[in-house]
């Protein structure tokens, strides 16, 4: 098979340091924050000359924990319970021939750091700390956005948002500026889809803090909060 060379440009840093938790598509989101820092080879501010005019962009990057040799023509997406096969291309599986990523995220702000070069900070992201760039390309809402597109077998219900019960001293262990955040990953309902065991406990690692919870009915508990 004919290979090329592909550079990583980036990495974007967020408060994800393992997959749990982390939202199934880009956007869903917004409150999940994230900064990307060039690699020492592309920190050139005219690199990102006229980005800061546009309000969103899309991310080419790397499921760097799910690289592997080889490759599965079908997948089964945790969407459809986990037991359904459906073609590697018809999904956004993490595992496929090149383990690429594509996210569109909102551009917050651009800054110039003395020691960094330009740094791009985004909102709305579904990567994990430390994640790979390959590329960053402006959207473009005259071309990208299809608003009558059909989405395929992904168009099926969605889990509707939990309650998030969580006692106010266990409130209090999360920093006042990432709880906003954290409250929408929860109520997203980190958990796989094929997964409704009520006394099961789940845990996920967020901004340093591993939380721990289990989900009854509609309404997610919180039971503990500690720091990694």
């Amino acid at each position: 098979m004919e290979k090329t060379e592909i550079k990583v440009i980036a990495r974007i840093y967020t408060d994800f340091s393992d997959k749990f938790g982390v939202p199934r598509q880009s956007g869903l989101i917004p409150e999940l924050q994230g900064k990307i820092v060039f690699e020492p080879e592309f920190r050139n501010a005219d690199a990102v000359r006229g980005l800061d005019g546009y309000s969103h962009l899309w991310l080419i990057w790397q499921f760097s924990k799910a690289v592997r040799e080889g490759w599965s023509p079908t997948v089964r997406p945790p969407r459809l319970g986990g037991n359904e096969r459906m073609g590697v291309f018809a999904t956004r599986s993490p595992f496929r021939p090149n383990a690429m990523g594509l996210s569109s995220v909102r551009l917050k702000k651009v800054d110039l750091d003395p020691q960094l070069g330009p740094v791009l900070y985004v909102s709305g992201v579904d990567m994990m700390d430390g994640t790979p760039i390959f590329d960053i390309k402006p959207y473009l809402a005259y071309a990208d956005s299809h608003p009558e597109a059909v989405g395929g077998w992904s168009d099926v219900a969605e889990r509707k948002a939990l309650q998030v019960c969580c006692s106010e001293a266990l409130q209090e262990k999360v920093p006042s500026h990432q709880k906003k955040a954290l409250w929408a990953v929860l109520a997203a309902d980190p958990r796989p889809r094929y997964q409704n065991d009520p006394q099961r406990v789940y845990g996920m690692t967020f901004a340093a803090q591993n939380i721990k919870f289990r989900v009854e009915n509609d309404t997610l508990y919180v039971l503990e909060v500690e720091p990694v």
